[in-house]
């Protein structure tokens, strides 16, 4: 993945986060999805009193993109906490990014800035995902 699709994504991601509903935890997280046509979609954590009921940065993003009619990834950027641990997406994130991931070697990128960031693939982040 070339490195200006890398940068404007970690960035899309970060703006994301400074949205993020967060009272509880305080922690915040961004996303930015890159669908196969080179559209972008952004989504950060929303929180609730109720934690079952909280939706991930990664879920916001992908569920704007699919209520918008895209259902492919090409890659995704995760923004939110630190150089020394980068927010990774949770299980239940990486079974819907699996879903829509256009193959499992589509680019995970975890950042905590602009300067700290790491590349990954689905398949090494969440190996054997369950599919039908």
């Amino acid at each position: 993945m070339e490195k200006e699709t890398v940068l404007k994504l970690v960035k899309a991601a970060m703006e994301a986060r400074e949205k993020a509903y967060a009272p509880y935890s305080n922690y915040h997280v961004g996303a930015a999805v890159l669908t196969t046509d080179g559209t972008v979609f952004t989504g950060c954590n929303v929180e609730n009193a109720s934690y079952g009921a909280t939706n991930c940065a990664e879920r916001t993003a992908i569920f704007k993109m699919v209520s918008e009619g895209y259902t492919k990834i090409s890659a995704i950027a995760i923004a939110g906490g630190t150089a020394e641990a980068p927010a990774f997406p949770c299980g239940v994130c990486r079974q819907v990014v699996s879903e829509f991931a256009e193959s499992g070697d589509i680019s995970v990128i975890v950042a905590s800035d602009e300067e700290n960031y790491k590349l990954f693939t689905l398949d090494e982040i969440f190996p054997f995902a369950f599919m039908l």
